[in-house]
């Protein structure tokens, strides 16, 4: 792969911005599921996984940069998918929930795919695009954030993501740094149990250097508990308790989702421990790049996820992507990786090579990587 420099007017010209727009390709696709049902109710994650994976194939990679200093003032046709993205998947999950409990065509397991493929959607990309949304600086980018989390009833991935995540990454303090030799489903589970915790201390901890209670109003919890309250009950306002069956399915697929693209992220990488908890800082080098075109486009450039922990302050449009000497890489986009993620076997014959070549690359002096491995080494100050 060799990168090179895009010019500044190729990036704002709107043209170049549409590819990125490809998320709103899922609705007709699960509309037309709902409509069809039979075994059209898996058409979204058949379209997600399948034909992204073959889109990948297709398109190679995409090794051209953004200047990271242009204008932000051009990016107006990119941040446009993620403003509008909340409107149109809440209109759609509740939209689909009061149809489909109305639907007489749909039979039971009809619905669980149906919606199951609904989670795929918020999952792939109403997480995807909160994530986005959450590292910008506006009330409004952060409140659509909030709102994306709530329908998967997710909100604390907020904190935890900004206070501990990207504090944190590849230390024994960040829970969602996936270790050497661990499987996606000891990872899920332990996810599950640590992230909301963390959270929460996380917040606590804020609210205490400024001499407050964590249960003062202005603990973010409050309103994650309160927007998340409203989601279920329109649930069930809508569908009664099939509906409030329904989304929660969703959202269950979702946080699998998203906690499957947290495993591929930055599984086995770690920072060097310096001594009495002290952790080297945060290079490109700590998260796995992909630069896939068409996955890229899909999750608007999560894929290079080198650059996004590097300079977390970037917009999609202007994360960089790095050549094999300065990032690692994946061998796939993530279509492809997190299926591999959910098969044990296949994914350490695919990932444990590299995460060792990795090792002798960055750091061919440390001989003892049990302390690594285990997540044993100090927690960071």
């Amino acid at each position: 792969m060799t990168v090179h420099a895009l010019p500044d007017q190729t990036i704002r010209n709107p043209l170049r911005a549409l590819p990125f727009w490809a998320s709103l390709t899922m609705i007709p696709v699960i509309w037309a599921a709902a409509l069809a049902g039979g075994w059209w109710v898996l058409a979204v994650p058949v379209y997600a996984w399948g034909a992204y994976a073959l889109l990948d194939a297709l398109a190679g990679l995409e090794e051209g940069n953004a200047d990271p200093q242009m204008d932000r003032a051009g990016l107006g046709w990119y941040r446009a998918i993620t403003l509008i993205w909340a409107p149109v998947q809440a209109a759609t999950l509740f939209g689909l929930i009061w149809f489909a409990t109305r639907a007489e065509h749909l039979g039971g397991w009809e619905l669980v795919g149906l919606f199951f493929g609904m989670g795929v959607v918020s999952g792939t990309i109403g997480i995807n695009y909160s994530h986005e949304l959450m590292h910008q600086r506006s009330r409004l980018e952060r409140g659509l954030a909030d709102i994306l989390l709530a329908m998967v009833l997710y909100s604390h991935f907020r904190s935890e993501h900004l206070l501990v995540h990207h504090r944190y990454v590849a230390t024994p303090r960040d829970p969602v740094t996936a270790r050497y030799n661990e499987d996606f489903y000891r990872f899920y589970l332990r996810v599950l149990r640590e992230c909301l915790a963390s959270a929460w201390k996380a917040e606590a901890a804020m609210l205490a250097r400024k001499g407050l209670t964590r249960w003062h109003r202005s603990n973010p919890f409050w309103r994650y508990w309160a927007l998340q309250a409203a989601c279920l009950a329109l649930a069930a306002l809508l569908g009664g308790w099939l509906g409030l069956g329904l989304f929660l399915v969703q959202a269950g697929t979702a946080i699998w989702q998203l906690e499957l693209v947290n495993y591929v992220e930055h599984y086995g990488l770690t920072r060097r421990h310096l001594g009495d908890g002290r952790y080297e800082p945060v290079r490109p080098h700590h998260s796995w790049n992909s630069a896939a075109k068409a996955s890229n486009w899909l999750l608007i450039n999560l894929q290079r996820h080198s650059d996004h922990h590097y300079k977390p302050d970037r917009p999609f449009p202007l994360l960089q992507t790095y050549e094999a000497d300065e990032a690692p890489q994946l061998p796939f986009g993530y279509p492809v990786m997190t299926a591999a993620a959910m098969v044990p076997p296949v994914w350490r014959r695919v990932m444990n090579p590299k995460v060792r070549a990795w090792r002798k690359r960055w750091y061919p002096d440390i001989e003892d990587w049990s302390a690594y491995k285990t997540a044993s080494n100090p927690m960071p100050r």
